[in-house]
């Protein structure tokens, strides 16, 4: 795959304007007030499971508009004390999947909260079990990029992330974890969930964010040759006359506007041939990002990024900053 972005020089030099609205920051404040009105604790139950050295609960907690929102919970059997904990969020298109699909932070001594993300799951291997029920308000793009882009209130993105931000919220309240010691993770859109996560739940100690989606959304539109990106250049084909509210919508959700508000240490990675998320949009947000940070880039690698060597990589940073 060749290099359809900058080049490396380039790359490490590239920033964006941010584009947040005014009112940006009361949008979110808003929009988690109205989530934590509908608390509750989280709910667990032992799951079924062949694995003998880990613990697997299925959990349920409170989403956007208290919706129940699934996830599991890896734990080391043999324990002592609270535990730094990882929450991790899918990339696009996939559910939490099966508790065997993620094993390494619980293998390595963490607890591991892995969130479904609503709606998704029904087209890969790790499927879901967390439906969305709203509607778009109007017609949508197959997918999720475009669902409700016309307004930023009922735009799908905008209950994924108070999704996100109540993972956090819930994590800190299960029993044997350590709130003041709680990471958020993901690749793809999971990464871009996380640098959200970091800026808006209490308490996040790290994140991890492998080359993000859900990053300068203007730049990705235009030179992204895969989908999900590519979903909101064709409404946008159809749709002629929306292009301003679109990116205006998606301004609410784009990482780059999280970055500047996010202050614990994170760990970034983009790759050089990435046509799903160009390695340009992963550096925008980093560069925006305000906490101490760290950034590599896989420089012959696509959206796979660095697979097993991002995870010892990760796995030595949350050492680090968890303990």
């Amino acid at each position: 795959m060749p290099i359809t972005d900058l080049p490396a020089d380039q790359l490490r030099e590239y920033r964006a304007a941010p584009t947040a609205a005014e009112d940006f920051d009361g949008f979110w404040a808003a929009t988690l007030d109205d989530a934590r009105r509908h608390d509750a604790p989280p709910r667990t139950a032992p799951a079924a499971s062949p694995l003998t050295t880990l613990e697997v609960l299925d959990v349920a907690f409170p989403g956007f508009g208290g919706e129940p929102v699934k996830a599991w919970l890896l734990l080391p059997r043999e324990r002592r004390g609270r535990l730094p904990c990882v929450v991790q969020y899918p990339g696009y298109g996939n559910g939490r999947g099966k508790a065997l699909d993620a094993l390494h932070y619980a293998s390595c001594g963490y607890a591991h909260l892995l969130m479904d993300v609503r709606g998704q799951g029904t087209n890969s291997a790790r499927t879901g079990d967390t439906p969305d029920p709203h509607g778009s308000p109007h017609p949508h793009y197959p997918g999720f990029m475009t669902k409700g882009i016309l307004d930023p209130g009922a735009y799908y993105y905008r209950r994924v992330i108070t999704d996100a931000v109540r993972a956090v919220d819930a994590a800190r309240r299960l029993d044997g974890v350590d709130p003041d010691r709680v990471a958020v993770a993901g690749n793809s859109q999971g990464g871009g969930l996380a640098v959200a996560a970091g800026a808006l739940a209490t308490g996040v100690a790290a994140v991890i964010a492998e080359v993000p989606f859900l990053s300068h959304f203007r730049r990705a539109v235009e030179i992204a040759a895969q989908r999900p990106y590519t979903e909101i250049a064709e409404f946008c084909r159809s749709y002629r006359d929306s292009a301003d509210q679109v990116f205006a919508t998606l301004a609410y959700v784009d990482a780059l506007n999280f970055a500047p508000r996010a202050g614990a240490p994170a760990a970034f990675s983009a790759a050089a041939m990435d046509d799903v998320t160009p390695p340009s949009t992963c550096y925008a947000v980093y560069n925006a990002y305000a906490g101490p940070k760290q950034m590599r880039l896989w420089e012959f690698n696509g959206h796979e990024g660095g697979q097993d060597f991002a995870t010892e990589r990760n796995l030595e940073f949350l050492a680090r900053t968890l303990g």
